[in-house]
């Protein structure tokens, strides 16, 4: 059974585009009726799912771009907060997709095996036990982000309280802390991120060429054990 509040949840953390915003109402739908969510963060998420499906569209894609691609203490590329460029990082993201060969699935995305969205859909396709594993695994990730994003007022931040519902713990709040204490990025200070990003970008996966993942009729497939958007079937090398 697919679990179709992570997917929405995925979807809501994915780059927006007007597929996105014509399926708000429905993720809205299914944030409503999820009762591991309290009143409250069901609540919290009104306002973004309103934004993606109501804003002018260069805007909200301007406001995600600047949040999660040009802030790096924002990625959400979750290994980037505890390997940052090192080599243990690529070893993470190969164990990463090992776990998804051995679940029958092949990342099919210009994304990086950890970003978020791309975890979430898998997740979505997994045992409930496995997902809150995982996500109780990355909370410390998870949270940090969440504060973060709280202390800018941004309305993605509820995102993150929800998932942290899910997961049914608390994060390590020494973990929390310490991601915290790293740098907070400044996106109007150009020269700064620049310099920040002239380290080469790591390529892995697919072709890169093969563009953000869509959300064609992925609310449709919800009900049904299919592959999520972000990853195709594939058979282990």
């Amino acid at each position: 059974m697919t679990d179709r509040t992570l997917k929405a949840l995925s979807l809501l953390l994915s780059y927006p585009t007007a597929e996105l915003q014509a399926a708000s109402p429905e993720i809205g739908d299914v944030i409503a009726g999820d009762a591991r969510l309290t009143p409250t963060a069901r609540d919290a998420l009104c306002p973004l799912i309103e934004w993606l499906a109501q804003g002018e569209i260069y805007e909200v894609q301007e406001g995600y771009v600047t949040l999660f691609d040009r802030t790096r203490s924002l990625s959400l590329n979750l290994f980037e907060h505890v390997h940052g460029e090192s080599r243990e990082r690529g070893g993470a993201m190969v164990s990463l997709v090992e776990t998804y060969r051995a679940a029958g699935f092949e990342p099919a995305t210009s994304e990086l095996p950890d970003h978020l969205p791309v975890v979430l859909e898998y997740l979505s396709t997994r045992p409930a036990a496995e997902a809150q594993d995982m996500l109780q695994d990355a909370g410390h990730i998870i949270e940090a982000l969440g504060e973060r994003l709280s202390r800018r007022g941004s309305p993605y931040a509820p995102v993150f309280t929800a998932l942290l519902q899910i997961a049914g713990a608390r994060a390590d709040r020494e973990a929390v802390a310490e991601l915290l204490d790293q740098p907070d990025d400044d996106p109007a200070d150009l020269e700064a991120l620049d310099a920040v990003w002239e380290e080469t970008e790591v390529t892995f996966g697919p072709d890169p060429n093969a563009g953000c993942p869509q959300v064609r009729d992925i609310l449709a497939r919800m009900d049904t054990p299919t592959t999520p958007a972000s990853v195709t079937p594939g058979a282990a090398e």
